[in-house]
């Protein structure tokens, strides 16, 4: 790394064209991904806008689809069925994942690790395979079916059991973070004054961790309300916003309502965006200079009963993860329990056979390519570029914008956007790039927010001694940024990845003929009746989002992490 950076601060002769054209380079880049951004983003948005103010026709309305959404029982049942479901998951997710994460950071408890590893599982797999493990255990030919007496798994108790297992992890990465900082004084003093380990938690352990608490909530409470694909595959009869939204469209290709649902769907998302926020802002620094990193004590009891939590929901987890995963191998259930592999055999229930999986593959794959070095270009020349501070913070504004844009709303965007008459782009409707750019813009801001983190442990003297020696910001970039950041460019690519595979929202209205994804066809096999063919696709899915998630930790181990060395000097 040293080599690197003595060769990229080399000093060399640039004249005053050379130092025109480094800055004609960076406005240049500057511009490309503003304009990115407009077109990826704000742009399909705005089009979105403008049709829900439109009637089928194309004629300027006012709110007049405004006044018949809301003068509409059904959608505005809807509305209230979103809102009250979410609240339902958030409360139970955010109070289970926090015992969760108490138990990983302060106890002794063992088996960390593989608690850690099996609470992540979700994340690798579609939200359909919760919804789909859920009905072949409590359905109605269900391992359990008549432990729900008279209620049924179709509708509001399926959707929250089902998000419950996909949210999990999502709130988890929060609440460890918060819940790894802590200042050992603090309980230190509560020990020496006698407090009591209840009234320890209570008046220092929850009020540190109040705003991870609340991201956690409003996290959850965002992914429940904007999901379609647990709704779709096991809410029956109970409408949702999301769904709705896919109804007006595909099914009764009511446009310009699909456009106010839509709009109606992006306001509680950006909403509890907005509020937390807000919330942020108001967080102070939890550990000070002088602050003592807390180590969890020994306690036998404390450290048993964490034990015991932990493996009843990692036991939980497993059971519903894994009777997906088992269906998907039994010849006919719940009839003939022999194993086999029939329901693999797509092309029996898939017109497109393996397809839409390899597909899905192409298109992860464009995403973790192209996806990673938009962002993470992007990230650099708003964190590290020089002058253009304005056009530097539009280019931020619009990359922290799809944050608060469900998926299906980008995707509705994308619709009204692409079939524009007076759009040049209309002609890549239904391909596979066109798929990846949603899926780009829908996954845009973590990345970058991962990027910027990354960036931002640089010290900025790199560039100031570059500058000062004539080398081109794009050699230092070239030379010393890439290599330095890679892990992180890594992590982003593999992120991209397995969203891109496993997204559904998005992408539910862009595929083409040719261009079905797998997590498209889970739906469509599903609404066939294909349950367990269903199963199957997920179960690949997951497995080659698992995989790529192994090779990430191989080489982060063996080849990246030597980069890294001189952190630890």
């Amino acid at each position: 790394m040293t080599a690197d950076v003595e060769a990229a601060a080399r000093p060399r002769h640039i004249g005053v064209p050379s130092v025109w054209r480094e800055a004609l380079v960076m406005r240049l880049a500057i511009g490309a991904l503003i304009v990115f951004l407009t077109t990826a983003i704000a742009l399909p948005l705005g089009v979105l806008l403008l049709k829900s103010f439109q009637n089928k026709a194309g004629a300027f309305v006012g709110l007049a689809n405004y006044i018949d959404y809301a003068t509409t029982p059904s959608l505005v049942g809807s509305l209230w069925n979103s809102v009250w479901v979410a609240v339902v998951t958030m409360l139970i997710v955010v109070s289970t994942a926090f015992g969760f994460a108490y138990a990983l950071t302060r106890t002794q408890m063992p088996g960390k690790v593989l608690f850690t590893a099996v609470a992540m599982l979700p994340l690798f797999a579609p939200s359909l395979l919760s919804a789909i493990s859920v009905i072949y255990i409590f359905g109605n030919q269900g391992m359990f079916k008549g432990l729900l007496g008279a209620a049924t798994i179709y509708g509001p108790i399926g959707i929250i059991i089902s998000e419950m297992l996909y949210c999990f992890p999502h709130a988890l990465l929060i609440l460890i973070t918060a819940l790894s900082l802590a200042d050992a004084r603090l309980y230190e003093a509560a020990e020496a004054l006698a407090t009591s380990s209840w009234r320890t938690f209570w008046t220092i352990t929850v009020p540190s961790v109040k705003y991870g608490l609340v991201s956690a909530a409003f996290l959850v409470f965002t992914l429940v309300i904007t999901d379609f694909g647990i709704p779709k595959v096991i809410g029956g009869q109970f409408n949702v916003l999301a769904t709705d939204a896919y109804k007006q469209v595909i099914g009764q290709q009511n446009f310009p309502m699909g456009a106010v649902v839509g709009f109606v769907l992006l306001l509680p998302a950006a909403l509890a965006f907005a509020v937390d926020r807000q919330i942020q802002k108001k967080q102070v620094a939890l550990l000070s200079a002088r602050a003592v990193p807390l180590i969890p004590k020994r306690r036998p009891l404390a450290d048993a009963s964490a034990f015991t939590y932990c493996s009843i929901v990692a036991a939980l987890m497993l059971m519903v993860l894994g009777v997906a995963v088992w269906a998907s191998l039994i010849t006919y259930w719940p009839y003939n329990l022999s194993l086999s592999l029939k329901w693999y055999d797509f092309s029996e229930f898939e017109p497109n056979g393996w397809q839409p999986y390899f597909t899905s593959l192409k298109m992860a794959g464009l995403c973790a390519v192209f996806g990673t070095a938009i962002v993470f270009t992007g990230a650099y020349l708003i964190e590290k570029g020089q002058g253009l501070a304005g056009a530097r913070a539009v280019a931020h504004l619009l990359a922290m914008l799809p944050m608060a844009v469900p998926g299906l709303v980008l995707g509705l965007g994308y619709v009204f956007f692409i079939n524009a008459p007076w759009n040049p782009l209309g002609m890549f409707y239904g391909t596979v790039a066109l798929l990846a750019v949603n899926s780009i813009a829908h996954f845009y801001t973590t990345a970058h927010i991962t990027a910027v983190t990354a960036l931002k442990q640089i010290d900025r003297e790199f560039e100031a001694v570059s500058q000062s020696l004539s080398v081109p910001f794009y050699t230092t970039f070239r030379r010393v940024t890439v290599p330095i950041c890679m892990p992180a460019i890594l992590d982003i690519a593999v992120y991209m990845f397995v969203n891109a595979l496993t997204t559904v929202s998005a992408v539910i209205f862009l595929y083409g003929a040719n261009t079905k994804l797998a997590a498209i066809s889970i739906v469509h096999m599903d609404e066939s009746g294909m349950t367990a063919a269903a199963a199957a696709m997920a179960t690949v899915v997951l497995m080659t989002s698992i995989g790529a998630k192994i090779v990430h930790l191989l080489l982060n181990r063996f080849v990246f992490d030597r980069l890294q060395t001189w952190r630890r000097r």
